[in-house]
C-alpha cells in the first residue's frame, strides 16, 4: 500500500509541474503577440505602443475584416504643427487606449485616394473610415477652413470624434 500512494504522489508531482510549465509558457507567448510584428518605425512617434499598418491598402484590408474603424493621420515630419499634434496625442493616456480599437495609419505621404483629401491636402489632418471603407466626411474638428485639422488645444476634441467614430459604427453595422 506504501509503494502505490508514493506513485500516485510522484504522478500529481509530474502533473502539477507540467501545468506550471504550460502557464509560463502562455504568459511568455501571449507577451509576444502583443507587440506589433513590424519594427517601430511604422509609429513615428504617434504610439509606439499600437499597432499601425504599413499602407492605406493594408489599413483598409484590415479594417474591413475586422469590423473595426479606420484612423489615418496625414503628417510630416518637419511640420511644427504635426509635430505638436503628435507629441499631445502620443501622451494622451485616454486617446492611446481608445486607439486600440482602430486600424491605425499613419501617412508622411498623400495617397492617390481624393477621398483622403475632402477639402484639400493639409497636415495634420485626420480622418475616419468605417469597416464599409466609406470615408467619415462627417466627422470634422473646429475649423470651416480646414474641416480635418486640429490644434494641439483641440486633442479632447479629437478623443471625442473618436469615440464618435466607435458609435456611429456600433448604430449603423
Amino acid at each position: 500500500a506504501m509503494e502505490r500512494s508514493y506513485v500516485s504522489m510522484l504522478l500529481l508531482l509530474i502533473a502539477i509541474s507540467c501545468a506550471l510549465a504550460k502557464d509560463v509558457g502562455k504568459k511568455d507567448s501571449k507577451d509576444t503577440t502583443a507587440k506589433p510584428k513590424l519594427p517601430q518605425t511604422l509609429s513615428r512617434g504617434w504610439g509606439d505602443q499600437l499597432i499601425w499598418t504599413q499602407t492605406y491598402e493594408e489599413a483598409l484590408f484590415r479594417s474591413k475584416h475586422s469590423q473595426k474603424p479606420l484612423m489615418i493621420i496625414h503628417h510630416l515630419e518637419d511640420c511644427p504643427h504635426s509635430q505638436a499634434l503628435k507629441k499631445v496625442f502620443a501622451e494622451h493616456k485616454d486617446i492611446q487606449k481608445l486607439a486600440e480599437k482602430f486600424i491605425l495609419l499613419n501617412l508622411v505621404y498623400e495617397t492617390t485616394d481624393k477621398n483622403l483629401a475632402p477639402d484639400g491636402q493639409y497636415v495634420p489632418r485626420v480622418l475616419f473610415i468605417d469597416p464599409s471603407l466609406t470615408v467619415r466626411a462627417d466627422i470634422t474638428g473646429r475649423y470651416s477652413n480646414r474641416l480635418y485639422a486640429y490644434e494641439p488645444s483641440d486633442i479632447s476634441l479629437l478623443y471625442s470624434n473618436m469615440q464618435k467614430a466607435l458609435k456611429l459604427l456600433k448604430t449603423e453595422l
